[in-house]
């Protein structure tokens, strides 16, 4: 028996979640993007602190869901895997896309781009695949994709942070040493490196003082 693998394309529909409103007096409009075991309503969360007034977050979801545990009673969510990573980047990419079409972000609003965990490679992705010109960029806690190489960046000119928790357990000293060195090959020696003692998790304060 021979098997075949094959390939189509359909419509398919997906949430996203946002927090505060779009108005005339907020200054900041974030698209974060979640790590791998969230669902986007309670990453919100990290993000209640900030004055509400000023600041607009989206969030998107990512697409595949499954069960947290054994006991099959909370849901999480993961970006991508090893398998068939190409076209499930194109996916992510295009309802990134329609994300930003339905909220239609006003101009004069400072966008910031924000991945955590895995959802720094879908930030870092989007911004160089769609040329994104955001104000800030910051990737907490998770790796900058392989591909990306310096001329990916040379139209950005945006502020980068890069942050992690030194005693993340998913982040070893060697692998920070090297995410940072990459860093700075892409983005030049003006990305803010901001190192933290905590664990694998968003550090809002960070947050705040980003803003």
């Amino acid at each position: 028996m021979n098997s075949s693998e094959k390939e189509i394309s359909y419509q398919t529909t997906n949430t996203y979640s946002t927090l505060n409103i779009l108005s005339s007096k907020t200054k900041h409009v974030w698209l974060v993007c979640h790590g791998m075991g969230y669902l986007s309503r309670y990453f919100l969360k990290y993000f209640k602190q900030i004055n509400a007034e000023e600041n607009y977050i989206i969030a998107p979801q990512a697409s595949s869901k499954y069960y947290l545990g054994s006991k099959f009673k909370h849901v999480g969510a993961s970006w991508l895997t090893k398998e068939n990573t190409i076209a499930e980047t194109k996916n992510i990419l295009s309802y990134l896309d329609a994300v930003l079409e339905a909220e239609n972000i006003p101009k004069d609003k400072k966008l910031i781009v924000f991945g955590y965990s895995q959802g720094v490679s879908i930030a870092a992705r989007y911004v160089v695949k769609r040329k994104l010109q955001c104000d800030q960029l910051i990737l907490h806690s998770g790796g900058i994709p392989k591909e990306l190489i310096v001329d990916d960046l040379k139209f950005l000119k945006a502020k980068v942070s890069l942050v992690y928790g030194t005693n993340d357990t998913f982040l070893s000293k060697d692998r920070m040493a090297l995410e940072t060195k990459r860093a700075i090959e892409l983005f030049g020696s003006h990305v803010n490196i901001i190192p933290f003692e905590g664990v694998h998790e968003v550090n809002v304060d960070i947050i705040n003082d980003l803003v």
